[in-house]
């Protein structure tokens, strides 16, 4: 069984230690059943997007100061949602590996499942705040207002827009580019997702609107993605361009310069795991549970920002350093 759970891996270097002890060999049971029934591992990322972003209603409501034990029942039921929407992103990539039916909406999919799921439930917290505010105010002896109630939730809605778009989407963004290039000098092409905004942008542009106008509104959506990656990433870019140039495809990289790359990449991997779903959600766990989600948003600015800067940093500095040896 752990020889098959191990199969859908996409690499072992890429893998979380959670993962694979609680994630993977959960996702791959919900992967084998959704094998039998015949359902498309697209399915499966759409159903733990629906699933994720309806735990929004129930961290919403889960403030058990105001609401008791039903508060804390709430907070209890949009952790299980969560938790069941992360396996099911586990299951379909899994399920995809397990029955060759990896495309490139699924691709886009999966990197969208986190964004459907989080936008919400950030939501929610704003509203969280808002409807328990008056009590909080009062603990801090500052008058309790309409007025005041107000001011204090537009300021962390403010917060809450940077948190998501300025932070969340690009620290998991770069975290997945990271990966996806550790498995290409790993793995090469066939074994990685490595898109281009070229590339991207040439399919964009060949995409006739008539009968295509959602797909091309998610092409749109994962040109701005790969663009935002390759901005973040200027040692890198310049390092792909100049192997390209030097060998003229990469799948004639030598393996001696796949290997220096891959023992320069390989202490990152944590970093990248860090920085994606399981570490984001253990501490909105908590913080909800406290009744303190607003920390989760500084958690987020504050150390998931450094941390995020410290891995950008050292890769940006291997590659320049690689790409000087081209």
């Amino acid at each position: 069984m752990n020889k098959n759970i191990k199969s859908t891996y996409k690499s072992n270097d890429t893998e979380e230690w959670l993962d694979t002890v609680w994630t993977r060999p959960i996702g791959y049971g919900w992967a084998l059943l959704f094998k039998r029934l015949h359902v498309h591992p697209n399915t499966v990322t759409i159903l733990s997007m629906i699933i994720g972003a309806s735990s929004a209603f129930f961290f919403a409501h889960g403030s058990y100061r105001t609401e008791g034990m039903e508060g804390l029942t709430y907070n209890l039921i949009a952790i299980l949602l969560l938790a069941w929407a992360n396996f099911y992103d586990s299951a379909d990539g899994q399920l995809a590996r397990m029955t060759n039916q990896k495309t490139r909406l699924g691709r886009i999919l999966d990197g969208a499942a986190s964004e459907v799921w989080f936008i919400p439930i950030y939501v929610a917290l704003v509203y969280r705040f808002y409807h328990h505010h008056g009590l909080e105010f009062q603990w801090l002896g500052i008058a309790d207002s309409p007025n005041a109630t107000w001011v204090a939730t537009l300021i962390l809605f403010a917060f809450v827009l940077y948190s998501g778009f300025g932070c969340h989407g690009r620290q998991c963004g770069l975290a997945d580019y990271y990966r996806q290039i550790h498995l290409f000098f790993l793995k090469g092409e066939a074994g990685s997702e490595l898109d281009n905004s070229v590339q991207q942008r040439k399919i964009y542009d060949e995409t006739p609107w008539k009968g295509n106008f959602l797909w091309k509104v998610f092409l749109k959506s994962y040109v701005n993605y790969t663009r935002t990656q390759e901005r973040q990433t200027p040692n890198f870019q310049r390092l792909i361009a100049r192997l390209r140039a030097k060998y003229g495809s990469t799948n004639k990289i030598p393996q001696s310069f796949r290997d220096r790359f891959r023992e320069n990449s390989l202490p990152l991997m944590k970093w990248t795991n860090i920085l994606t779903f399981n570490t984001r959600a253990i501490v909105l766990y908590l913080v909800c549970l406290m009744d303190l989600p607003w920390l989760y948003f500084a958690f987020e600015i504050i150390v998931m920002g450094i941390l995020c800067q410290y891995m950008r940093w050292r890769h940006e500095r291997f590659c320049a350093k690689l790409c000087a040896t081209v």
